[in-house]
């Protein structure tokens, strides 16, 4: 039967070509101890670059990936350098004797972006709709490069930092919901303490971009598609709840659920009318205001508010079941 299993796994490989560094001679095998041992080599011209690898699995034949982040060890995560077989160990027997390893492939992601993070590369936009509400009108932004969460922040990720969960829908790989905009400053803060990152909430404007695509995206009505059911969780497909992250499509830059699963916070003071006066570079929202914004659908919104123009705000204390945020980071 382990025979058939080793057999069985596959691997599908999924590199990153933008910094130029490659990935070749990836493979895995199932030893006698029911631990899966992936081996690769990373080859970049500079030793000392260190990168972020990831792995991911799926059991459907690629339908769906999860990323793997439990009982596993070895040469994954951040700050990894060039070089030679290297190996990565995977149990994934150990807290799931009945996981079915059968036809597993995996997919090996290296970037030079921190774990969990997408790099999105700056440019001009035009932000906003004509289309829909008065307060979207149409306007040209530009962004610096950043980096934003490839998903939704996670109750394990906040209970790892903050050390209890407040959500209300309750599940390690759910995102966090029912936490203010004043709540998350504070998980910023220990965040960044922690890792020596400086950790933070996307502008509005980024946040858009990234939802738009960034420079490679193409016009759609939500992040990624035209089509809601494709890309997000809402109040026709989500059967009032929340869902795992990251189990919708992405969009062009590799990023899920920006067009519903849960609303997101960031960092701007919510004006009404702030399009009609916000600057052309990196705008940063009104310099006050009583609300901040939030973006993005949500699993209790109709298909109009799941649009990736749609904005709006809450006072920085509301606690909801429907709101959560991702993380980003500033490039240099």
């Amino acid at each position: 039967m382990k025979t058939k299993f080793i057999l069985a796994i596959s691997l599908m490989l999924c590199v990153l070509t933008v910094f130029a560094q490659k990935v070749e001679n990836v493979h895995a095998r199932l030893t006698t101890s029911e631990s899966v041992i992936i081996t690769y080599d990373l080859l970049y011209s500079d030793l000392t670059k260190e990168f972020t690898v990831e792995l991911f699995v799926t059991t459907n034949n690629g339908q769906s990936y999860t990323p793997v982040t439990k009982n596993i060890e070895g040469e994954t995560g951040e700050n990894i350098k060039p070089g030679k077989n290297k190996t990565v160990t995977w149990y994934p027997f150990k807290n799931n004797p009945g996981y079915n390893v059968r036809n597993a492939q995996f997919k090996v992601i290296v970037s030079l972006a921190p774990k969990g993070m997408v790099f999105v590369k700056g440019g001009t936009f035009q932000m906003g709709s004509n289309n829909s509400d008065k307060n979207e009108p149409v306007h040209t932004v530009s962004v610096s490069d950043f980096y934003i969460g490839k998903y939704e922040v996670t109750q394990k990720q906040w209970q790892d930092i903050m050390g209890t969960n407040p959500s209300g829908l309750k599940g390690d790989n759910l995102p966090v919901e029912r936490v203010s905009w004043n709540d998350i400053q504070e998980f910023l803060e220990k965040l960044n303490q922690k890792t020596g990152k400086n950790y933070r909430l996307p502008t509005e404007a980024e946040w858009e971009y990234a939802a738009r695509g960034g420079s490679a995206g193409s016009p759609t009505t939500y992040a990624g598609s035209n089509t809601i059911d494709d890309v997000a969780w809402h109040d026709g497909n989500s059967k009032n709840k929340t869902h795992p992250v990251g189990q919708k499509q992405a969009n062009e830059l590799d990023i899920y659920d920006m067009a519903g699963n849960i609303r997101e916070w960031c960092s701007d003071w919510y004006g009404s009318s702030y399009y009609s006066s916000s600057p052309v570079n990196n705008p940063q929202g009104p310099s006050s205001g009583s609300s901040r914004v939030f973006r993005g659908g949500s699993w209790s919104y109709d298909d109009s508010r799941c649009r990736v123009v749609f904005r709006n705000g809450y006072n920085p204390d509301v606690r909801s079941i429907s709101i959560g945020f991702r993380l980003a980071l500033s490039s240099k």
